[in-house]
């Protein structure tokens, strides 16, 4: 039998071990990264009152490398309202996102965007700049909320890859590669009798191009160009033929880039959309439709991007066009090298984007002055209502 003094000893030794597991559980714990303790998938700023010493160059879409912003607080009060984009529920996921879409031949820019409206039963598409029926390649098609964004994409510079047809022979091919090199710049063009756009002179600038290959017995040339929103690689062969005294046209044209999406960059199909659509119908599985979102758009076509806190949240239920702007007490985080002028995005600490601005302040003013307005609003993003309205003057946005 064990006497009295066995037992209170094994007893000992099971609270020691029960201590031990529970202090190496939570050693565990502590030693986590703050980005991890909530799951992978959870990339939210933490409130804090000293900067963050983390890494946030893996993090998603708009809080990539947070750790390089310049910080001005990190206290804030977190509410319960919004979401990170990437926990969206799908319909709004859609509503929010965008298409990297290979045209077909054959079918016009808005015959595209009308098939994609009925296919994902969606009210609006739009897309970032017209190729004619015969053209294929990159036509982004932004979709709902994201149409609000065509406009900053339709300026966006393109790329093209062209096949021309020469009338006539060329002494050879170094002679169609010099004078496709003295063709960049700014030139005048005009647009060609069937177009989408008014028949009068303009500037398109070229900022490059590239002869990548010549058949000298069949008068064709390819050649690769990165120019100006509107140009017309029509009118641009043309030229090409007149300069070398043989005359030529466009044989064939497919568009590489668009702004900052290009064909390698998560190019769908028509037939891709479909099934996307059909998947999440019969099956209900959406990783197959949660392919990209608005603010891949918004990483690229903002030069500059600072990130805000509001007042418990709440300024964004107020935010509107027209409005004066965003004043310095409300930034917590800006990134480096912000001048007065310069586009720039508006986010939550949650990531979502609130604006499209205009910078009124560089960063370094932002960062000594105590009061002013930082940036100027230019397009409003985020919907109403996501997070509530706290100025006393009711529950909605009127």
């Amino acid at each position: 039998m064990m006497s009295s003094c066995d037992v209170v000893a094994s007893d000992l030794e099971l609270s020691k071990k029960k201590k031990r597991r529970k202090s190496e559980a939570t050693a565990e714990v502590g030693d986590a990264p703050p980005t991890e303790k909530k799951g992978a998938r959870d990339f939210v700023i933490q409130p804090s009152d000293a900067k963050p010493k983390l890494d946030a160059s893996q993090w998603p879409l708009l809080l990539k490398n947070y750790h390089r912003m310049v910080v001005r607080t990190g206290h804030y009060t977190p509410l319960e309202a919004g979401c990170s984009p990437l926990q969206r529920p799908i319909s709004d996921y859609v509503k929010h996102g965008f298409i990297n879409l290979d045209k077909p031949a054959n079918p016009s820019s808005h015959e595209v965007v009308a098939w994609i409206r009925r296919i994902l039963r969606v009210e609006k598409t739009g897309h970032s700049g017209t190729l004619d029926p015969q053209v294929t390649g990159c036509l982004i098609v932004c979709i709902d909320r994201a149409t609000r964004l065509v406009k900053s994409q339709q300026g966006a510079g393109k790329e093209y890859v062209c096949v021309v047809r020469l009338h006539d022979a060329v002494p050879s091919k170094a002679k169609l590669a010099q004078t496709l090199d003295g063709m960049v710049g700014a030139l005048f063009q005009r647009p060609p009798l069937i177009s989408a756009v008014k028949r009068q002179l303009r500037v398109r600038t070229i900022y490059k191009n590239k002869l990548l290959e010549f058949d000298s017995e069949r008068k064709l040339g390819v050649f690769w160009v990165s120019c100006e929103a509107g140009t017309y690689i029509r009118s641009l062969c043309v030229h090409l033929g007149l300069m070398l005294g043989v005359g030529g046209h466009m044989q064939e044209l497919r568009r590489v880039r668009s702004g900052i999406q290009s064909e390698n960059d998560r190019l769908v199909t028509m037939h891709d959309v479909m099934d996307a659509q059909w998947v999440l119908d019969n099956h209900i599985d959406e990783s197959y439709m949660r392919r990209v979102d608005i603010y891949i758009l918004l990483v690229n076509i903002c030069i500059e991007i600072y990130y805000t806190q509001f007042p418990n949240e709440s300024y964004i239920g107020e935010c509107k066009p027209g409005h004066p702007g965003f004043s310095q007490e409300d930034c917590a985080q800006r990134q480096c090298g912000i001048e007065p002028g310069m586009e720039i995005a508006i986010i939550t600490t949650k990531g979502e984007a609130v604006a499209l601005g205009i910078g009124m302040m560089g960063t370094a003013e932002m960062v000594t002055c105590d009061h002013g307005f930082c940036a100027k609003i230019k397009r409003v993003i985020m919907n109403r209502d996501v997070y509530p309205r706290k100025w006393g003057l009711g529950p909605k946005v009127s």
